[in-house]
């Protein structure tokens, strides 16, 4: 007997079945997903450094400011990258 899970996701495959990703397109999305990190994480170290400098001096509003930018950042580079992978996995297979 199948769970509501296994049943749900049957209807699911029905309606929109699961799209075969090429290797040509896994690659390419492990290489979105590298780039991407590394972006993340240069803005961060960009930015914690600044909430270091900020922090010795006090500016509490400008290191909250400053943490809502990198916030801000990461949800930017974020919706970049899926809106990116989505490109790559609309792509035709090779």
């Amino acid at each position: 007997m199948k769970s509501a899970y296994e049943l749900a996701m049957d209807r699911l495959n029905k309606t929109a079945p699961a799209k075969k990703v090429s290797e040509a397109q896994k690659k390419e999305l492990a290489e979105l997903d590298s780039k991407y990190a590394a972006k993340i994480a240069e803005r961060e170290i960009a930015l914690k450094g600044e909430i270091a400098r900020l922090a010795a001096t006090g500016d509490f509003e400008k290191i909250e400011a400053i943490q809502q930018q990198l916030a801000s950042e990461r949800k930017k580079l974020q919706a970049d990258l899926e809106e990116k992978k989505d490109q790559v996995r609309r792509s035709t297979v090779d």
